[in-house]
């Protein structure tokens, strides 16, 4: 089996590396081009956690600010082990969605101990900000980086749909699943995909990708890297 993965480069070389080990053999096609934000540095003074819905967002902070000590809230394990990589000690995982994120913080935290600080991008997928701040936290966001688009599939890409040499593509987020079904399209090379299956993170996902027709649409159990996997 040889697949396709679509994320940005900092987290496609990693996941190629799992699946490697589980014998599948990848090509790597990043989407979405990782870019720090013209913003200020976030002032975590007085805030009791951070939130973090995907690795780019503790990357982009872990560039910004010396603090470690800061309690991290993580959408999934992936997000959480990068934060640890990072040296951020004090790391929950929510192992899940916005949703799942949104109980843990919950469960977890006091609305009374201090703000919290969404640290994202310039695309926020769900209402995390909204569905907290209903149940009381306040919650601020930190824009440190954009998740710049492709502007057209690599060379490399179009030859290996062109050929027929791939099985699938891993699709990770609905923004994603879109620009590749835009990009497959603009290619001409949209009936490729007829014979690969779209391996995708959540319904949202899978929803945006449907925009062309495949093999077959595979959505992960849970919205986590190690359930899609």
């Amino acid at each position: 089996m040889r697949l396709l993965i679509t994320r940005p480069r900092e987290d496609a070389e990693p996941l190629a590396a799992l699946l490697g080990e589980r014998g599948i053999e990848t090509a790597l096609e990043p989407l979405m081009s990782i870019i720090d934000a013209d913003t200020p540095d976030p002032d975590l003074s007085g805030v009791q956690a951070v939130l973090i819905t995907s690795a780019n967002s503790i990357r982009a902070l872990a560039r910004r600010v010396a603090d470690r000590d800061i309690a991290v809230f993580a959408i999934g394990d992936a997000s959480a082990r990068a934060a640890r990589g990072l040296g951020f000690e004090n790391v929950t995982s929510a192992a899940g969605d916005v949703e799942a994120l949104v109980a843990t913080v919950e469960a977890a935290l006091d609305p009374t101990g201090g703000a919290l600080v969404h640290v994202a991008g310039t695309h926020v997928a769900g209402d995390l900000a909204g569905t907290l701040g209903a149940a009381g936290f306040e919650v601020r966001r930190a824009v440190l980086y954009e998740a710049r688009a492709a502007g057209g599939l690599s060379t490399e890409t179009r030859g290996a749909l062109e050929a027929g040499t791939l099985d699938g593509v891993l699709l990770f987020s609905p923004r994603t699943a879109a620009l590749f079904a835009e990009l497959v399209t603009d290619a001409g090379l949209s009936e490729a995909c007829r014979e690969m299956s779209a391996y995708c993170l959540s319904p949202a996902v899978a929803e945006k990708a449907q925009s062309v027709t495949w093999r077959d649409v595979v959505v992960a159990a849970e919205s986590s890297q190690e359930a899609l996997l």
